[in-house]
């Protein structure tokens, strides 16, 4: 199988920034925490390891092109839905409405993206899954807590399958000239959010003073937010050679998703500390579940979908 000379030099450079963090990780734990001791270089060490795993799995959906990337974030949105789902106030009355989220809502919303019909997988879940699954669960005669389970499931059907399914979606937009790269757009969406979210955190650490909603994320602050953002600005426009955008183009795409991608991290942590936990799960080592990987990700895939559309894609058959 072929690989896309872009695509390989991108993986290369993924794969070349992870060598040298592990290179440093084990150096740091060598010298400051050989007995383990030092809680915050054993936690580094745990995220670059769950680093490695997530970018084999990311290349390995890549190279496999279109089948390979649906089937991917279609396990994370399974993922993700079970994780919100065992945080919420669901009861006996709702079985069926879960058991169809699982095992047909989100299905047929990525059988949709793969597919390419975008009139359906753009509507599907707020429009005819919001009016359905409600019917379900009244239809049970539980009252208690109504309101509150049916808003629960409909949010996590939102946020997991959904937001996560456009990200997939970049692979059915038809860009002149950008024709068999589209996983590209993918990776760019990526590699600008999480290294947004990972710059935040740095930046916060260096020199991060203010707050910005201690109550929400003890652990964000203005410096930390504007030095993030920024950093993971330049770092998009200067990946506008694997874009079709121009340097200021893949700069100004790069600051929108950074943005987004920050509040969606701010309202997941909102949820979160609604609920009382810390983490969405302990799958992921030292990351925690797989919604706190993709909080970012979900809230800015749907409005980078829509400007490339828009703005860069021909129009697609409905």
């Amino acid at each position: 199988m072929s690989i896309h000379p872009d695509l390989l030099h991108l993986l290369m450079g993924i794969g070349a920034i992870l060598v040298v963090a592990s290179i440093a990780g084990y150096i740091l734990q060598h010298r400051f925490s050989p007995d383990g001791s030092n809680s915050a270089i054993e936690n580094l060490n745990e995220r670059i390891r769950a680093w490695w795993v997530m970018a084999v799995l990311l290349a390995i959906a890549f190279i496999g092109g279109r089948t390979g990337v649906i089937l991917l974030f279609g396990f994370c949105s399974f993922a993700a839905l079970r994780e919100f789902l065992t945080l919420t106030n669901a009861r006996r009355a709702d079985h069926w409405s879960l058991v169809a989220a699982f095992f047909i809502v989100l299905p047929y919303q990525y059988y949709l993206v793969w597919s390419d019909w975008y009139g359906m997988y753009s509507i599907f879940v707020p429009v005819y899954v919001f009016l359905l699954l409600p019917i379900v669960s009244a239809l049970r005669g539980e009252t208690d807590g109504y309101l509150v389970r049916i808003a629960e499931v409909q949010w996590a059907l939102m946020i997991c399958i959904f937001c996560a399914s456009f990200v997939p979606a970049l692979l059915n937009l038809d860009i002149p000239g950008f024709e068999g790269r589209n996983v590209m757009l993918i990776a760019f969406l990526i590699v600008v959010v999480q290294l947004s979210d990972v710059l935040q955190y740095v930046w916060g650490k260096l020199i991060g003073k203010r707050k910005i909603a201690p109550r929400l994320s003890p652990s964000k602050t203005v410096e930390g937010f504007v030095g993030g953002v920024l950093s993971a600005t330049l770092i998009g426009a200067s990946l506008w050679w694997m874009t079709p955008f121009t340097f200021l183009q893949a700069g100004l795409l790069a600051f929108i998703i950074a943005i987004l991608g920050f509040f969606g991290g701010l309202v997941m942590s909102a949820i979160k500390r609604d609920r009382g936990v810390k983490d969405w799960g302990h799958v992921i080592a030292g990351h925690g579940g797989f919604i706190d990987r993709l909080d970012s990700v979900v809230f800015s895939a749907p409005i980078f979908f829509h400007l490339v559309r828009y703005f860069w894609s021909v129009d697609l058959p409905a």
